[in-house]
């Protein structure tokens, strides 16, 4: 689904699906999140579907958006799980999900974390350097269990992405240069409690066009036959995840030319594996606000809401751009006659800027919605300025249900008070 389809306005006011997001915002207050069940459900069933046949499994990414109730959508669905946490793989486990489904990624995995993971029956933990395959082999010879893993590869590929989400090139932290790939699978076949069942690789996130990934892939096929010629036998080929969405003028393929691709250059000898997060839950999303001040300079027309870099981090981390709307229906005429502004939170940073140099035609209290907020969003909030995280809530059709609610101030500090210093 288009976000256009999901965020839509009926009777001049803004709706996600057929939920009145001014309802919604009354009700819950701002700034809030909003995400569409029924997007999220289409865009995880465009990946499966487009496999058809072809043996695969769909890894959702967690970081993209840990939300109990959207693991627990995708669960329903059928879907897999990635993490890069033990954190990450207890909220999944939480909903029910079986460890054997979740593949654990990610570079500085803790002997504990190795270890817990182990034990709770992990599917498979991909291998990020030869100290960490020594460190793993470690951990299952004290534990006398076994695990299976892949080796992250990196391939050294440019994925054209904002170097901050760029994963696959040689002096990224990511992965095992590919160089030297074959004598970690030669080590591992010598361990007794490891086994390697496949070869993985994901150079980056936000990637709009397929060919780096591509690439990469073609790569990691030529390994897994050169090791098939010394009786290592892999079965899965992880391609990871990375697809980007279009927050401005962006041009990503559909999903299913984008797995159409990846069958035209995996061998269908291989189980292919790969791991989405904000191509499945990016578009669903919308951050509501509410604007506080108007403010006028002599130099610029500042918009003031009550969302702040702590609710939505990316545009000052990476200068992302997110577009805004309003959630009363504008004509023409009023979108054209706006002035140029900057959309600010009340954080006391330059830096907290959700947009710049947008026309909108806004007054006090008006509402307003940052669109393809369902990735990297609350999943990066935080407390800076003492700011309380803000709400999350999960629509489909007509009905919507809080699904994390607004943190109190007694939520904030409760695991400091037990500190208290005694008069």
């Amino acid at each position: 689904m288009h976000k256009s389809e999901i965020f839509n306005y009926q009777d001049g006011n803004l709706h996600a699906e057929s939920a009145d997001l001014g309802a919604i915002a009354r009700q819950v207050g701002t700034p809030c999140y909003v995400y569409s069940r029924t997007a999220i459900e289409a865009a995880w069933l465009e990946y499966d579907d487009a496999f058809s046949d072809r043996m695969h499994e769909v890894f959702y990414a967690v970081k993209a958006n840990d939300n109990l109730s959207i693991i627990k959508t995708l669960h329903l669905l059928g879907s897999s799980f990635d993490v890069v946490s033990i954190g990450e793989l207890l909220r999944v486990l939480e909903v029910g999900v079986e460890a054997s489904r979740v593949v654990f990624s990610g570079v500085g995995k803790s002997v504990q974390e190795i270890s817990r993971a182990i034990k709770l029956g992990i599917g498979t933990i991909n291998i990020e350097s030869l100290e960490e395959f020594e460190r793993i082999e470690a951990v299952t010879s004290e534990l006398r269990m076994s695990v299976n893993v892949a080796v992250r590869v990196n391939p050294d590929v440019d994925p054209k992405t904002h170097p901050y989400i760029s994963t696959g090139l040689k002096n990224n932290k990511f992965g095992v240069p590919i160089e030297d790939a074959l004598e970690l699978y030669k080590r591992i076949v010598t361990s007794r409690w490891i086994t390697a069942t496949g070869i993985a690789c994901h150079i980056g996130s936000q990637i709009v066009d397929v060919e780096p990934i591509l690439e990469a892939v073609k790569q990691i096929v030529l390994l897994a036959s050169g090791l098939d010629t010394l009786g290592i036998k892999i079965k899965t080929i992880d391609v990871g995840g990375g697809l980007g969405i279009s927050y401005n003028d962006e041009q990503p393929p559909k999903i299913s030319s984008f797995v159409s691709a990846l069958l035209g250059v995996v061998p269908p000898n291989f189980k292919i594996a790969l791991e989405p997060g904000r191509s499945i839950v990016g578009h669903t999303g919308i951050l509501l606000a509410r604007v506080e001040l108007v403010k006028q300079t002599a130099y610029s027309r500042f918009v003031i809401v009550d969302a702040a870099m702590n609710d939505l981090l990316r545009p000052s981390l990476y200068s992302a751009w997110h577009d805004i709307v309003t959630c009363d229906e504008k004509s023409a005429a009023e979108i054209e006659g706006a002035s140029l502004c900057d959309v600010v939170g009340p954080v006391c940073e330059t830096g907290d800027t959700l947009a710049t140099g947008r026309k909108l035609s806004v007054l006090e209290g008006d509402l307003i919605g940052v669109l393809d907020a369902g990735a990297y969003g609350a999943v990066m909030g935080s407390n800076y300025n003492a700011r309380l995280k803000c709400a999350e809530v999960l629509v489909q059709n007509d009905s919507f249900e809080i699904i994390k609610a607004r943190q109190s101030f007694e939520d904030m500090v409760k695991t400091e008070r037990e500190y208290l210093i005694s008069e």
